[in-house]
């Protein structure tokens, strides 16, 4: 049920290439944000574990993070075994709160929120103000849960780093403000996405979202 207008697909990340994508494989561009908008929507709030970071709200809180809060009618759940090296797991859990922060814009309906900036940035920051805004000029926002599995981050030197996950849409909604209406749009190969992202960590430490790239439809990333 694509629930969510592929987040930042008009991106180009660049450097994809250095990239693995062996569980989640798969390559090409799915169109601008708009051209989905009435299909999906952006993730939710929970870490749920296999091996999974903090939820949005104990993680963000901490050290004088700003604190992200979601809806009980919606949570991202994200699926990932820490790797044991305390940089990837940093990298892996500041990249599910650059998740959050965009779907908390989304509930707020804001992109005026703490979280949006503090980590994204660059063209990923751009990129998300878009996003959220096509979901704020319709008065939508989103219902369920959203799955985030095959996790794989790639160090570049002391302060980069790329992240690439699939996403599992097919249990979010979009749902009206106005009207309460949730659109039931059913499960399809677009439920299912492979994103690429770049990473950079700032002075203090945190891991900034700088570009993202996405492929809705993934074969690599459907059941």
């Amino acid at each position: 049920m694509n629930r969510r207008p592929t987040l930042l697909a008009a991106l180009a990340l660049t450097a994809t290439t250095a990239l693995t994508l062996s569980a989640c494989g798969g390559s090409g561009d799915e169109g601008s944000t708009e051209d989905k908008d009435s299909d999906k929507i952006a993730g939710a709030d929970t870490g749920s574990e296999k091996s999974a970071p903090p939820s949005e709200s104990s993680a963000s809180a901490a050290e004088g993070r700003p604190k992200i809060d979601f809806p009980s009618d919606a949570k991202n759940v994200f699926e990932y075994e820490k790797t044991g090296d305390p940089a990837k797991d940093a990298v892996l859990a500041d990249s599910t709160l650059s998740v959050n922060s965009v779907d908390e814009a989304i509930f707020v309906g804001s992109t005026d929120t703490e979280a949006l900036g503090f980590y994204n940035t660059e063209k990923a920051l751009s990129g998300s103000i878009t996003y959220v805004l096509g979901y704020i000029k319709k008065d939508d926002t989103w219902v369920g849960e959203t799955r985030y599995f095959d996790y794989k981050v790639t160090l570049s030197g002391e302060n980069g780093a790329y992240v690439t996950y699939c996403s599992d849409e097919s249990k979010s909604f979009i749902k009206n403000k106005k009207t309460e209406k949730v659109k039931d749009t059913p499960t399809t190969a677009d439920s299912y996405v492979l994103y690429n992202t770049k990473l950079e960590k700032r002075a203090d430490g945190v891991w900034q979202t700088t570009d993202v790239a996405s492929n809705r439809g993934s074969k690599e990333c459907q059941p």
